[in-house]
């Protein structure tokens, strides 16, 4: 008698399943100690079981009229993974502001905030080039200790009112747990590349219903990004955004290696929305745009690119923003490759 000795299965039912038969198969299954966590997609039901599943009879569950075939999931994570969930997650992050699905979304606006004239310029120069929504530094994470680290909670504040104005929902960067409370009317919060693995704040997030924009560590793993977003799902926020911004590798001619594969390999192992960071992965304003193009075509579900309305005066990441005139430019040309690179 065949016996499953990994902590997770999945069965997939067929169509329309007996609801007494899956009753009992539910039933059954929940008085070995197992949890099951139910996903219906467009062309199939998959019950997720999660537990020890060493005594699970495969043979006899795949015998039951109602079941299609049963899996082994030898991944670590169940919540972020396409197996469990076969259909796109869409994130709603406002009224008709989705990604994910199809729903493809640029994220502009400066490294850092620095006055609230600036945040109000650019914001209103990127709502018109085309961005659904905007970003903006408040706490930054700075290499060194003298560097400019940000405005704090006067940052956020002027955020919000750059929102009041464009209208435009705002994703800022969260560093540790005691700043939350800031955080309450912005719209996505950010996970920077140096706090992916920093468990605790994860875990907290977790606890929220605020989408989260999880970007990837700069010499982590894809398994290591997406155990980081189960961290956030396993507490219950299922509002998840991953981030590639480019790795560390030996090459130093730009800022980090934009990992491009690491887009459609994202997209067989997670239902989550993919989003790509150009600025950050090459540090070099002159490829963004190709880099955009590249990863839009790669089928990335959004980018997020960093504007300012005078680079060469940024208190931050001047070399690698984009003018508003140089923004417009690269949104012309995603525009042109988008309907080609998703064919739904």
């Amino acid at each position: 008698m065949q016996k499953e000795r990994g902590n997770k299965m999945i069965v997939v039912l067929k169509d329309n399943p007996d609801e007494k038969q899956l009753n009992n198969l539910v039933s059954w299954l929940k008085s070995m100690g197992l949890d099951i966590h139910f996903s219906k997609g467009q062309s199939a039901t998959i019950m997720g079981l999660i537990g020890d599943t060493a005594s699970v009879d495969i043979d006899l569950i795949n015998s039951l009229d109602i079941v299609e075939t049963v899996k082994r999931v030898q991944e670590p994570y169940k919540n972020v993974n396409r197996k469990f969930h076969p259909d796109d997650t869409v994130v709603e992050i406002a009224p008709g502001v989705k990604i994910g699905g199809g729903n493809f979304q640029v994220i502009a606006g400066p490294c850092s905030v620095e006055s609230e004239e600036q945040v109000c310029e650019v914001a209103s120069a990127v709502k018109e080039a085309g961005a659904g929504l905007y970003r903006g530094g408040a706490f930054k994470p700075r290499t060194s200790p003298y560097a400019f680290q940000g405005m704090r909670d006067e940052g956020i504040k002027l955020l919000l009112e750059a929102k009041k104005k464009s209208g435009l929902p705002i994703v800022t960067e969260v560093m540790d747990i005691s700043h939350l409370p800031l955080f309450e009317n912005v719209d996505v919060i950010q996970v920077g590349a140096r706090n992916m693995q920093n468990f605790e704040l994860l875990k907290e997030l977790g606890h929220l219903k605020k989408p989260v924009l999880l970007k990837r560590g700069l010499s982590s793993t894809l398994k290591e990004l997406l155990m980081s977003a189960e961290y956030i799902m396993a507490g219950g926020n299922e509002n998840v955004i991953l981030c590639e911004r480019g790795i560390r590798t030996f090459e130093t001619a730009t800022r980090n290696t934009l990992d491009l594969a690491s887009i459609p390999l994202l997209k067989t192992m997670t239902h989550l929305p993919v989003i790509v960071d150009p600025s950050h992965a090459t540090g070099i304003a002159h490829l963004v745009k190709p880099m955009a193009m590249a990863a839009t075509a790669a089928g990335a579900d959004g980018l997020m690119i960093e504007v300012h309305n005078n680079p060469a005066c940024a208190l931050c990441d001047g070399a690698q923003s984009l003018t508003p005139a140089d923004f417009t430019d690269v949104m012309e040309a995603v525009n042109l490759i988008r309907p080609v690179a998703y064919k739904g």
